[in-house]
């Protein structure tokens, strides 16, 4: 399956498989996010697979809401790699 966003307001659902090969359709979506939305809520719950280049550009848009004051979540069960990834770089 494809990469597959959309969204109502604030809220974005992913689904499909989020990976190298598919990264510019996740980019052109999320560029400059920041500059149109103070708060941004992300549902992986239909993410079949997310290979590294996704966990990075999900911890990347993150980081970018950090760095800009804003707010972003992500929620769902989708993938154990990015729950890692977040879980093992957790502020103390």
């Amino acid at each position: 399956m494809e990469l597959e966003i959309t969204h109502f307001n604030n809220f974005f659902t992913i689904k499909g498989i989020l990976n190298k090969r598919n990264l510019d359709v996740f980019n052109a979506e999320f560029s400059s996010i920041f500059e149109r939305l103070d708060s941004l809520t992300i549902s992986i719950e239909n993410v079949e697979w997310m290979d590294k280049s996704g966990v990075n550009a999900l911890a990347d848009l993150h980081y970018e809401a950090l760095a800009k004051n804003k707010k972003m979540a992500i929620v769902g069960l989708g993938c154990k790699d990015l729950y890692e990834h977040f879980n093992s770089n957790a502020l103390v």
